[in-house]
Parts: C-alpha cells; sequence; structure tokens
C-alpha cells in the first residue's frame, strides 16, 4: 500500500512540477491513469474547443471519486470563461448532480449557473430534470420504514440535490410544474426535503395554490423548515 502511495505521489509531483504543454495535459485527461487525470485536471489552465470540453465531461461520471471531485472543482471557472463549449452535456450533468460526493453535486449546481443565460439549454436540463424528480419525490413518499434505512437515505439523497438544482432553475419551470413536484415533496417526512420545498417556496410571488402550499410550510413543525 506504501508503495502504491509513493507511485501516485511522484506520478502526481512530476505532473505539477514538470512543464506539460495543453495538448499533453487534455491528452492525458483523455487516456491517462486516475493518479495522473486527477493531477491533469488541477494543473489545466484553460478549455479551449468543444472537443476538450467533451474530454473534461467525461471525467465528470463514472470514474474514480477523485478524478470527478477534481472535474467538478474545475468546472465553475471553464465554464464561466467559455459556457458555448458545455451545452451539449445533459445527461452528464443529471448524473453529477446526485453523485453519491455531495461536495460534486454542489460543485457541479454551481458551475450550472453559467448557463442559465442560454434558454434553449436550460428549459432542456429543466425538462428532463422534472423527469427525474417526480418519480424519485413519488417513490420517497411511498417508502415503508420496513424497506431499509440505506434504500431510503439514497433516494432521499438524490431528491435533496434534484430539489437544490430547481431552486436555481426555478425560473424556468413553469408554475404548473412547480406545483406537481412541490405538492408531493411538502409532504415528505424527511425535513430536509420539506426545507428545500420551502426554500423554492420561498421565490414564489403569485401563484394561489403554491402561495398557499408555502403557508402549510411556514407552520411546520420543524424550524428549518419554518424559518424559510
Amino acid at each position: 500500500m506504501n508503495e502504491k502511495h509513493n507511485h501516485d505521489f511522484n506520478t502526481a509531483f512530476k505532473i505539477y512540477e514538470n512543464d506539460y504543454s495543453h495538448d499533453d495535459l487534455i491528452n492525458c485527461l483523455k487516456s491517462g491513469n486516475d493518479v495522473e487525470k486527477q493531477a491533469c485536471t488541477l494543473k489545466l489552465d484553460r478549455i479551449e474547443n468543444k472537443d476538450e470540453a467533451k474530454i473534461l465531461m467525461s471525467n465528470l461520471t463514472g470514474c474514480d471519486g477523485k478524478i470527478r471531485e477534481a472535474v467538478s472543482f474545475r468546472l465553475k471557472e471553464f465554464m464561466e470563461k467559455n459556457p458555448e463549449f458545455f451545452t451539449d452535456f445533459t445527461e452528464i450533468f443529471l448524473d453529477a448532480i446526485i453523485d453519491i460526493n455531495g461536495n460534486i453535486c454542489r460543485n457541479t449546481i454551481t458551475a450550472l449557473k453559467s448557463l442559465q443565460n442560454n434558454e434553449e439549454f436550460c428549459h432542456d436540463f429543466c425538462e428532463k430534470l422534472m423527469a427525474c424528480t417526480i418519480p424519485t419525490a413519488l417513490k420517497v413518499q411511498k417508502f415503508d420504514i420496513q424497506e431499509g434505512k440505506y434504500k431510503i437515505n439514497k433516494e432521499v439523497f438524490k431528491l435533496y440535490w434534484y430539489l437544490e438544482t430547481i431552486f436555481h432553475f426555478s425560473q424556468f419551470f413553469k408554475n404548473s410544474d412547480l406545483t406537481a413536484i412541490l405538492t408531493e415533496t411538502a409532504s415528505i417526512k424527511d425535513y430536509t426535503i420539506r426545507e428545500k420545498t420551502a426554500k423554492i417556496l420561498s421565490k414564489v410571488q403569485k401563484d394561489d395554490t403554491l402561495l398557499k402550499l408555502k403557508e402549510i410550510l411556514k407552520k411546520d413543525e420543524n424550524y428549518y423548515v419554518r424559518r424559510i
């Protein structure tokens, strides 16, 4: 174990200390091992085109957690500079916002805000986000406590991050869609879900149904829910 640790350290140190070209770093990110990909992601200073964005995004899901977190950490910086390079990755974003690592979820949602000026992307993303959220909410609603704590926590975790994303993109949802989602989540037993529901409802100004739901949660038994 120590030998592997030393090898990994030396590999990363070599990348950090040596003057690799931009193309070398991209190629390493495309075909390197886990340690090389993580180090190259952190050393990159720019993404120059959509092809490079695709290579970067291919490492946001489905690979080692250290690589995923490194990519998510750099994503905001790269997307702020060139948001147009990142509009073709809706499915990857939907997976990343419910990563098992909460830091990756948070980093991805923060980076996604760079695309809020692209209405075409946002409407497509939010339509697919809703298609993921409602079945998850219905599943959590019907949980039998006997099914086991892990299963419940896993689905609640996903729903929590779906709702956090909806909060930041709520302007792209129809009120009828928000009503369909929040009517379900407002009565879920896990208070963190009701808290996220109340957070979304705090932005509502006009819709009567949503305003009534907002008033109900203002009287919730949990302080963190009713304070929103």
